[in-house]
């Protein structure tokens, strides 16, 4: 069965930034749902479009295709005051970007009494590469696609 929109790709990938560290060491298989869900990374889908169980690749993705540019509006402060207790450099807050939509902001320095934060994903800006193999392919369940993700061993459990 060839990989097309509303199929079920179960994989494994090994990441890598730039600079050759290991971000994810490819053992453990994924599966996700094909077809623009936003389920795994466009230049991934890009990549197995139309393959098949047992194809594998190494493929470099731009940010583009990958966790996005990096968007400096996303980087601001707030005041220590206004952070609940405890913070710490790498903690997470959720909160709002310019337009409403929900969004993970990351502590990235305290200094004093003013908190920084970065809106953007951490791999965003950077190339990655990715080394892919395809584990199997089925068609997804009704189920599976009305909730737009894969379900079972390696997908989304309920």
């Amino acid at each position: 069965m060839k990989i097309t929109k509303d199929t079920i790709v179960t994989l494994t990938f090994r990441a890598t930034d730039a600079k050759g560290k290991v971000l994810e060491d490819g053992k453990e298989p994924r599966a996700y749902l094909h077809g623009g869900y936003g389920n795994t990374l466009p230049g991934v889908e890009l990549a197995l479009e139309g393959q098949e169980k047992g194809f594998t690749t190494t493929i470099q993705l731009l940010p583009s295709l990958a966790f996005g540019e990096r968007d400096e509006s996303l980087v601001t402060t707030i005041p220590k005051k206004d952070f609940p207790p405890g913070v710490k450099v790498g903690g997470q807050l959720e909160g709002s970007d310019d337009q409403g939509q929900r969004q993970i902001f990351t502590v990235t320095k305290i200094k004093g009494d003013t908190i920084h934060l970065d809106g953007n994903h951490p791999l965003a800006g950077q190339e990655l590469t990715f080394t892919l193999k395809v584990i199997d392919v089925k068609a997804a369940s009704p189920e599976e696609i009305s909730h737009g993700h894969a379900h079972g061993a390696h997908g989304h459990h309920h």
